[in-house]
């Protein structure tokens, strides 16, 4: 069993606070970073435009995500209207944030002239590496647990965390842990995501290519299945959601939607190509040379 119980502030100067949240947030976007930019160069494509599109994309991401958490736990924020857009900004949902990142991908494509389908295929991976990371800024915050376990994995949970389902008894330590343990879904979450970097660069090495079995864009919509299904699995061991859908977790619905619509579309593109033959396809393209990729203009 894991007694620890971390603090979630790393670092106090008067009324300033610098929180392991936001670290892990600024961990997770640098490691997605280096793997966008690692990838970029394997396959050819401009590297110079990285550091620029990625400013984008987490304010972006930023927005969405908090935008999602709000509309997720209303019930608070709507007496706390100030604490919406004030910091710290430890609340931020996922599928906010890959939805206006996403709207961010798309402007940016059009704005460099790029590719969007190859470009999705580099940053897939690079969502989920930077998923692993940030899941451990959860840790800190002592959120994103599941039910009690008596597994040798299971974490503490202190009181004043506890979502309602596992409250403590009325007038107990806000800082003690009653001996509990709780599933840790943040490593479940982190760790699977883990395997889904190493197989998305694993089949887009493997497979995509002229004439091979994927296309373009192909591990860019895996991603959507990957997460789709390891978040709407995961949703069955977690307690205490607030915002549900005839009862069923939003984020459920939301990730198994997701996994089914990227099957679909996979499936629709493929059918495409296939009717169409002569028509060329984004992956078929010459790519750039790494070199030559370096120096093109912003």
């Amino acid at each position: 069993m894991i007694d620890f119980t971390p603090n979630p502030i790393a670092l106090s100067i008067g009324s300033f606070e610098i929180r392991w949240y936001g670290i892990a947030y600024v961990a997770a976007i640098f490691a997605g970073a280096w793997l966008a930019k690692r990838e970029a160069r394997r396959r050819g494509e401009r590297t110079d435009i990285i550091v620029d599109a990625l400013i984008v994309i987490a304010v972006a991401a930023l927005i969405g995500g908090r935008a999602y958490h709000v509309i997720d736990q209303w019930a608070y924020y709507k007496d706390h209207l100030a604490q919406i857009v004030l910091p710290p900004y430890s609340g931020l949902g996922i599928y906010g944030g890959l939805f206006t990142g996403l709207l961010a991908v798309v402007w940016l494509a059009r704005h460099y002239k790029v590719s969007f389908w190859r470009w999705a295929d580099i940053i897939a991976p690079c969502i989920l590496l930077a998923q692993v990371v940030g899941r451990w800024g959860n840790f800190m915050n002592q959120e994103l647990y599941g039910p009690p376990t008596n597994l040798p994995w299971g974490i503490a949970i202190q009181c004043q965390n506890r979502v309602a389902e596992f409250a403590c008894p009325a007038g107990s330590d806000p800082t003690a842990t009653l001996g509990q343990h709780f599933i840790p879904l943040f490593f479940y979450e982190s760790m699977l995501s883990l395997v889904g970097v190493l197989v998305m660069l694993f089949l887009w090495r493997r497979f995509t290519a002229r004439g091979r079995l994927l296309i373009a864009g192909d591990v860019g919509l895996l991603y959507f299945v990957w997460y789709g299904l390891e978040r709407g699995l995961l949703e069955f061991l977690r307690g205490g959601w607030n915002w549900t859908f005839f009862g069923i977790p939003t984020a459920q619905l939301v990730g198994l939607g997701a996994a089914a619509g990227a099957i679909l579309a996979i499936l629709l593109r493929h059918w495409y190509v296939r009717c169409h033959p002569a028509a060329p396809t984004e992956d078929e393209a010459a790519p750039v040379p790494p070199a030559e990729a370096e120096s093109k203009p912003a």
